[in-house]
This record gives structure tokens, C-alpha cells and sequence, in this order.
């Protein structure tokens, strides 16, 4: 599902986007960044390449947008069959794979930008989030069922293998880019997961819940991540919930193949979406007009707000300027909580009732098995014994 606003970052280009518009910045404190306004539509989704030279995005027109970043141009807007729930580049950034409700996956050519679109695979199941491996051998998709499926890109019809494990809809998966063998997933089941995706073992398996203090007001809620970034320097993961004004931080250790918990930042403010910038932290985005960015940079080896220096201040101030964008989704619900199993107890409500029809008919012995008085026929008489 998309997220009412987002945030993406590529070296020390930042876009932040809300309803029907994004503003394209650079983070780098003496460079003035230009906001950019296209489409008319609210975006669903969006993504960087893995340079950074291109950026495409998905409206909820059924518009696929691709563009240039290295100078900002706007090279091509294509038809999608359906409305997108995730979409990603290939590490060669010569394709760009679109997932939509439907879940069905389709290419889109990046080196002829007009090109149609092609079906490359297709699931039974709504498609939440679809990542590829670094070497391009690998399409991985996640949907509504529970399910990572893993094939190949060469022929998508082959399957490589299924990740099982979660009990509910995976929101979000992410390949380690270090460690292209790993993968992380996180699910509506509240749990982290990291596994071994070529063969489909689960490695290490973390439950959210366990982190969570009892006197916390959610804490008996459901949430799934709605974000999961990662910083290669330090092997940092940083996990993004839909419902929970927090940031949760783990620790990679590849070669113990686990997850560390480190922490959680905790924030006054509803938190949109996260993106780590390596060599310079975690940057949150968050709904508060005056302070709507704020950098997280590791303190003594624990992460906090960091003082606001002159690219924090740069960004802010092209986003107040600009907040008119992100003032009308600010309200929106537009979580996962539609997307949870929907469960029945049809025995307590028979049982129930059952209860009710047998109260009647003690308290009126002459009643019908609904608890209604029997009907007459014409001529029969009711006989009673003399008392």
C-alpha cells in the first residue's frame, strides 16, 4: 500500500512527495535545490535507481512517469494496465518493474522510454512490494498471502524458490545490497525477518511486539512496516511501522546471520518515511510543519536528532514553503489495516442464539421451536389437562 507522503533519497538528492505532487531537493547545504511539481494525480509509489540518474513514479491515473535527474527531465509517460502498489529498477538500470493490485509484475523499458509495457509474471494475490538482486538474476515479489516468491528474471515462469513463514500480508521486502544472498521482510504479523532467499530459509526471526513497553498506548494494535532502509557502512537497519510514532534499529550481523536490536527513536509527531544518506544519517520526515525533517546521526553509539545544521535548514525551508502538498494527506489513513485476514465466529453466534430460542420456549412451553406461539389450523381445538 502507499504511503499518503514519502520520502526517497539517492547520494544527496532528496525528494519528498505528498497527494499529487514532489519537491526534488539536494541535501548538500550549499547547493539551492529547485522544487519540481508534475502530475495531477496522487502518487502511489516511487523510486530512485540505484545511481540515482533516473526517478519514476505511479499515480493513481494509471500514468507511469520516468525521469532524468542529472539534469531534472521528464523523459516519457507511459499507461500501466492498473493501478501500482511498488515498483524498482533493475541494478543495470536498463528496466524498471511495475507491481499492481492485480498481481501481476510488467516491465517497462528504461533505454526507449516510449516502449509499452510487458507482462513479465503473475500472482493470484495483490502485490505489495517486488524487489530485484543485485546481479538482475532474481525477481522477488511479496503479496497479500503471506508470500516472498523468488524467480527467475530471465524466464519469470521459473521459480527459484518461496520464503514462508509469515501469517500475514508482507509489506515490505528489501535485498541487502552488501549482502545480495540476504533478505529482509517484514509482515501485518508484526515480526522482522531476514533469510537466505535463494533456498527459502528463514534465518533469524524478530517479533516487534517484544519490543514494545505494556503501558504503551498502542500496544495492542496491528502495524506492519511500512519502511525498511538500510546503511551499508555500518550494516544499520532502520524499520518503519504505519501505526507507530517510532523507529526501530537493528544491527546486521551478517556473519552470525541475525538481527541486533539497538533501539527505538521515538518521535512527538506522525513519522511518513525514513531514508538513510551514507556518510550522514537517517532522515525522518515527519507531519509537523515547522520541523518537518530531522537527521539522526549515531551519538556515542546510539542514535539521536542531531542539531540542525545548514542542509537540514535548506530542505525545511523549501518544504514549508511547500506545505500546502503535504497538508492534504495529513489526515489520510492510508495504512494496511484493510488488508488484515478477516476473521468469523459464526459457533458464538449460533451458540447464542440457540440460548435464546431455548429461554423462550421455557418461558412459553407452548411455543414453536423459533419461540413463537403455534399457529391454529382451522378446527383443531388446543387440549389441556384439568388441573
Amino acid at each position: 500500500m502507499a504511503s499518503s507522503a514519502g520520502l526517497a533519497l539517492c547520494g544527496q538528492t532528496l525528494v519528498v512527495r505528498g497527494g499529487s505532487r514532489f519537491l526534488a531537493t539536494s541535501t548538500a547545504s550549499r547547493e539551492d535545490g529547485q522544487p519540481a511539481d508534475k502530475g495531477s494525480d496522487t502518487v502511489l509509489a516511487s523510486t530512485f535507481s540505484k545511481s540515482g540518474t533516473y526517478f519514476a513514479l505511479t499515480d493513481d491515473s494509471k500514468r507511469l512517469i520516468l525521469f532524468r535527474t542529472k539534469p531534472w527531465q521528464c523523459l516519457s509517460v507511459r499507461t500501466v494496465v492498473r493501478r501500482c502498489t511498488a515498483l524498482t529498477f533493475t541494478a543495470s538500470e536498463e528496466k524498471l518493474l511495475v507491481a499492481d493490485k492485480s498481481g501481476d509484475v510488467y516491465s517497462f523499458s528504461v533505454l526507449e522510454p516510449q516502449g509499452c509495457g510487458k507482462l513479465e509474471l503473475g500472482h493470484l494475490s495483490m502485490l505489495l512490494d517486488v524487489a530485484v538482486s543485485p546481479d538482475d538474476c532474481y525477481v522477488l515479489t511479496a503479496d497479500r498471502d503471506e508470500k516472498i516468491r523468488v524467480s527467475w528474471a530471465a524466464a519469470p515462469h521459473s521459480i527459484e524458490s518461496f520464503c514462508l513463514g509469515h501469517t500475514e500480508f508482507v509489506s515490505r521486502i528489501f535485498v541487502v545490497p552488501d549482502h545480495p544472498e540476504l533478505l529482509l521482510s517484514a509482515s501485518g504479523d508484526r515480526t522482522l525477518r531476514l533469510w537466505e532467499y535463494r533456498s527459502g530459509r528463514e534465518l533469524h526471526c524478530c517479533h516487534l511486539t517484544s519490543l514494545q513497553e505494556p503501558a504503551e498506548p498502542w500496544g495492542d494494535e496491528r502495524f506492519a512496516a511500512s519502511r525498511i532502509t538500510y546503511r551499508s557502512q555500518d550494516g544499520c537497519v532502520a524499520l518503519l511501522c504505519d501505526c507507530i510514532p517510532a523507529v526501530y534499529v537493528f544491527q546486521l550481523d551478517a556473519a552470525r546471520q541475525q538481527l541486533v536490536y539497538r533501539q527505538r527513536l521515538t518521535f512527538r509527531h506522525r513519522v511518513w518515511d525514513i531514508a538513510f544518506e551514507e556518510g550522514r544519517g537517517l532522515w525522518v520526515l515527519q507531519d509537523h510543519r515547522e520541523a518537518p525533517l530531522v537527521l539522526c546521526r549515531p551519538v556515542g553509539g546510539q542514535w539521536q536528532a542531531a542539531p540542525e545544521d545548514a542542509a537540514v535548514e535548506k530542505v525545511s525551508t523549501h518544504l514549508r514553503g511547500n506545505w500546502a502538498m503535504l497538508e492534504g494527506v495529513a489526515g489520510v489513513d492510508v495504512g494496511f489495516s484493510g488488508l488484515y485476514k478477516a476473521t468469523f465466529d459464526n459457533v458464538t453466534a449460533y451458540l447464542r442464539k440457540k440460548e435464546e430460542r431455548l429461554q423462550k420456549r421455557r418461558q412459553n412451553p407452548a411455543a414453536g421451536p423459533n419461540g413463537q406461539a403455534k399457529k391454529m389450523k382451522p378446527g383443531e381445538a388446543s387440549l389441556r389437562c384439568p388441573s
